[in-house]
């Protein structure tokens, strides 16, 4: 039997910078569900801050006349989107990656996709690490280190402010008391209802509406869908066997693996948003061999990015969760 061959470790002196670095991280950041699939409106080359302007127009329907009357009245407001700054400073060793390379330049992977060039294949690893994060942090982040403010944190504190424009608290029958509380296969049908019932008129019906929800949840309502040849919920199980499409009365349902449990959102994608500076110079992704500086067979990997979130118009939004 043919002895394994030791294959020499290839010298990373790698710099990617500006432009260059716009790949690698788009490739990470956008392997997030949340964003891989466009399901909040992305902004990229946000520098420092962006301005979302919001119109609200009422009244303006008049009788016709001869003369031009002003009616009606219009306002604007606007939020700002403003991304925080992110690294990746990690440094790991080479001899803990050299089976896992040397498989995939003897063509071992079942992933094509993943790159033979040893370099591509360290930046994808540290890549997708990056876009779990990112996934998190977008339904999750608190803003502590390593985090961006999130758009739970977000939409709960505009509920406990209150007031006009505020986002909506989902409540019993659309009208009645606000809900909350852990979300199982027993209920979630009867929350979803009341979410449901929740969303505005003005925002019922959108093409862009959707319910976002987070792991637990999407199993709940599959679950909830089972059951024997009948099937639980009208759901025919004779005629449709394994994963039930994810849409409830109409409004697709879409998961978000960075949701916290028990956690539902209705909005249209067009209103929630995500920046970056991604495609801007001032990201850089830098891959050091330590080799040719001390001796040893680490490497460092540095990676620079901006990333954050903001919802437009709280009011269309519905919100079920802790307050």
């Amino acid at each position: 039997m043919k002895a394994k061959q030791n294959f020499a470790l290839p010298t990373i002196t790698s710099t990617y910078s500006g432009e260059a670095a716009s790949g690698f991280i788009a490739a990470a950041l956008l392997s997030a569900n949340t964003l891989d699939k466009k399901l909040v409106s992305i902004m990229p080359n946000v520098k420092y801050k962006s301005v979302i302007q919001k119109l609200d127009v009422s009244g303006i329907v008049q009788d016709a006349s001869c003369d031009f009357t002003t009616s009606g009245s219009v306002a604007i407001s606007e939020r700002i989107l403003e991304p925080k700054e992110l690294q990746v400073n990690l440094q790991l060793c080479k001899q803990e990656f050299v089976d896992s390379w040397e498989a995939l330049q003897l063509g071992f992977s079942a992933f094509d996709e993943i790159p033979k060039n040893f370099n591509d294949f360290l930046i994808s690893y540290v890549g997708g690490k990056v876009a779990e994060a990112t996934e998190q942090s977008i339904w999750q982040g608190t803003n502590i280190n390593g985090q961006f403010l999130g758009f739970e944190s977000a939409l709960s504190a505009s509920v406990a402010a209150g007031g006009a424009g505020a986002v909506l608290a989902a409540k019993d029958n659309g009208t009645g008391a606000i809900i909350s509380g852990s979300i199982t296969s027993a209920n979630v049908i009867a929350v979803l209802e009341d979410v449901v019932a929740t969303i505005p008129a003005t925002v019922y019906g959108k093409t862009d509406l959707v319910l976002y929800v987070g792991t637990g949840v999407a199993k709940a309502y599959q679950q909830s869908q089972a059951g024997g040849a009948s099937g639980a919920n009208g759901w025919n199980n004779q005629f449709n066997v394994g994963e039930k499409p994810y849409n409830f009365n109409g409004i697709e349902i879409v998961l978000c693996p960075g949701m916290s449990a028990s956690k539902i959102v209705a909005a249209q994608k067009s209103n929630l948003f995500f920046g970056t500076g991604l495609m801007s110079d001032f990201n850089e992704v830098r891959v050091l061999d330590m080799a040719n500086i001390d001796g040893s067979q680490n490497y460092r990997v540095v990676m620079r990015y901006t990333a954050g979130t903001q919802f437009g118009i709280g009011s269309d939004i519905v919100y079920y969760g802790a307050y």
